[in-house]
């Protein structure tokens, strides 16, 4: 039986906020906007190119905004990531590698700046957050693994 990632909720502090950071500044399309009652609130977006959304709102929840770190978003060219990215008037840090060449740690410990030597599919990332603070991260992949 296949199993995908469907749906990633996002801790925030203010929808409308996520929903312009998300929708209108990064560019992901938005899917649903459902203002069920008060007190719940329900909106998808979804990264271009991806199968897998996020859900973000009111009473979806429990967990403290700013608190989801790690997402990752794939990209095939770095570089122009960073260019798109920073045009749209996002911060971002990188590009980076870590220092093991395995993945990043977490945070940003062990981060040697600059782009992976080879460009070695896998090895090079950026990070950013969204305006509550979860933390997310852009990997190049541009060969993938046997069997991904």
């Amino acid at each position: 039986m296949d199993m995908k990632l469907e749906v990633i909720v996002v801790p925030v502090s203010d929808v409308d906020r996520a929903k312009n950071f998300y929708a209108e500044q990064l560019g992901f399309r938005l899917d649903a906007d459902f203002p069920v009652h008060d007190g719940y609130r329900v909106v998808q977006v979804t990264p271009p190119g991806s199968a897998c959304s996020i859900i973000f709102g009111q009473g979806v929840t429990e967990a403290p905004a700013g608190t989801l770190q790690g997402l990752h978003l794939v990209v095939t060219d770095i570089v122009q990531a960073q260019k798109e990215l920073t045009a749209r008037g996002v911060e971002v840090s990188g590009p980076f590698r870590d220092e093991t060449g395995v993945f990043h740690h977490a945070g940003d410990v062990r981060r040697v700046p600059g782009l992976h030597p080879e460009r070695a599919s896998y090895g090079t990332f950026l990070s950013f957050s969204d305006p509550d603070g979860n933390g997310w991260i852009v990997q190049e992949i541009t060969e993938r693994a046997p069997g991904r």
